[in-house]
């Protein structure tokens, strides 16, 4: 994971953050003989990452609601890095029953055979986000369920907005716009546009100027395409002349921060802000806008977690059942309101919009969201790639593309 804050947000639908408890070095969880048990009431252990206390909160009330209604109990445990812990306890052979799956890594633990397939036990799956179904689709089966959604917005700090003579009509909904507007908001120690320099953000302007890393099928890459170049050569444009820079650049760990501080006018982030800037600078007025069209139109991306349930679990029914629960639409709105995720489920996606409609700039963009690379092993060509862009203002785009078509190409070919 990149170094900002909500980098692992974005791929992570929430910041790993807070201590891990109950795991032992040799990565098990819990007493292993109680994973034995069948029939009777059954306790189960669930691992997850966290944005922080709210979420927190959130889960353990969610998990201790269903442990009510059914007899069960549930053990959640906090991972202070849920990639490494997981990985430990998957190849332990005793892993947690439940537990979040970054997309990054999803194939991996598919391919490895540590996930059990529940998604043909799930009646309505049909009402879950398309783009994050194909996310957790492996071999052709839904593997696991999106625990809910998120897709990127451009934030503005709506006071700076003001002061540099710009209104709502001004707002862009246009690359040309949007530099436009970058330029007019670049004075007095302020950046127009300032975002992680990653592919979690940038990526966003690659779908949007008709490109992405791989075909739809992820069965061939598609990184070195004239759309792509033509993303990175706009960002590298606004960069050079001084109205885009990263996050690094203004002495700030992610965009949230420098539109908080000031020191952004405008950044690229998804709804993981919300909660962010009310707890952080809630003096701060901002509004979220869909990201402004490229040249093939409107585009985003979405990020999800899925809520995996063990090959090795004793109690796979229970598990399946309690994933259930979290996932139905009176429980995602209920997460919704604690921590500021969106909800994965269309139906519950438009009762939120409706609670929420200062959200409508992330909402609007899952119509056209581009779902995450998900095959085994890619997130080693995805980090370098990451790298790689933090040089993207004096480097060249072309070559930079042209390494990620090459790791891409070789990921793809270890995958098969």
């Amino acid at each position: 994971m990149a170094t900002t804050r909500t980098l692992a947000a974005a791929v992570c639908a929430a910041a790993v953050l807070g201590a891990a408890t109950g795991c032992s070095s040799s990565g098990g969880f819990g007493d292993s003989s109680a994973k034995q048990s069948s029939g009777g009431n059954q306790s189960l252990t669930v691992l997850i990452a966290t944005s922080g206390d709210a979420e927190t909160a959130a889960v353990k009330a969610a998990t201790a609601d269903w442990a009510k209604q059914t007899g069960n109990t549930v053990t959640v445990q906090i991972a202070s890095d849920i990639n490494q812990q997981l990985g430990q306890a998957l190849a332990g052979g005793n892993p947690p029953d439940l537990f979040y799956v970054n997309s990054d890594q999803f194939a991996n633990y598919a391919k490895g055979g540590s996930l059990y397939a529940y998604g043909d036990q799930i009646p309505d799956a049909s009402d879950f986000s398309e783009q994050l179904r194909k996310a957790f689709t492996y071999n052709g089966k839904l593997t696991c369920l999106p625990k809910d959604s998120s897709t990127l917005g451009l934030a503005i700090n709506t006071a700076l907005w003001q002061q540099a003579g710009l209104t709502e009509a001004d707002y862009p909904t246009t690359w040309q716009q949007l530099s436009d507007a970058a330029a007019k908001l670049t004075k007095d120690g302020v950046t127009g546009l300032v975002t992680a320099p990653d592919y979690q953000r940038l990526g966003a302007l690659m779908r949007e100027a008709g490109g992405w890393i791989t075909n739809p099928e992820q069965t061939a890459m598609t990184a070195d395409s004239p759309a792509n170049k033509q993303a990175l050569e706009y960002v590298q444009s606004m960069m050079k002349a001084g109205s885009a820079k990263y996050v690094s650049e203004v002495d700030t760990g992610w965009g949230g921060e420098a539109l908080g501080k000031g020191k952004a006018a405008m950044t690229i982030e998804g709804n993981w802000l919300k909660g962010a800037m009310a707890a952080d600078y809630p003096s701060v007025s901002y509004k979220v806008l869909p990201l402004p069209a490229g040249p093939a139109g409107p585009g985003t991306l979405a990020f999800s977690n899925c809520w995996g349930v063990a090959a090795k679990s004793q109690h796979q029914a229970a598990g399946v059942d309690l994933v259930k629960h979290l996932t139905s639409a009176d429980q995602q709105l209920a997460f919704a309101k604690a921590f500021g995720v969106m909800p994965s489920r269309t139906s519950a996606l438009a009762s939120y919009a409706e609670k929420y409609p200062e959200s409508k700039g992330w909402v609007d963009g899952v119509a056209h969201a581009q779902a995450p690379v998900t095959i085994a092993g890619f997130n080693k060509v995805l980090t370098q790639f990451n790298t790689d862009l933090q040089s993207l203002r004096t480097g060249d785009p072309a070559t930079i593309l042209g390494t990620l078509q090459r790791n891409g190409e070789q990921a793809i070919k270890n995958a098969q």
